[in-house]
């Protein structure tokens, strides 16, 4: 079951709830959560574009990595708080 996180540019943010054992990391998609949905990596020194399985176009995933990045302490956060539960 997704979790629905943020929202921006129309794209949806969320974490799969059976991947708490993977790094933190989150998915981004237009509508409905998929799992085919783009996903990146929240890292140490920033973040990195596992896949663009949904194919979000080169500039939206400018701005969504750089949204990413304004709001890594709070997804990681959330990460946390989600998988702990």
């Amino acid at each position: 079951m997704p979790k629905a996180l943020l929202d921006f540019l129309g794209y949806s943010f969320f974490f799969w709830s059976n991947e708490g054992n993977e790094p933190v990391h989150i998915h981004v998609c237009k509508g409905a959560p998929s799992p085919n949905a783009t996903k990146f990596w929240i890292t140490k020194n920033g973040i990195e574009l596992v896949h663009n399985k949904s194919q979000i176009s080169q500039s939206d995933l400018k701005k969504i990595a750089r949204y990413i990045l304004q709001n890594r302490a709070r997804i990681i956060t959330a990460w946390f708080d989600f998988f702990s539960e």
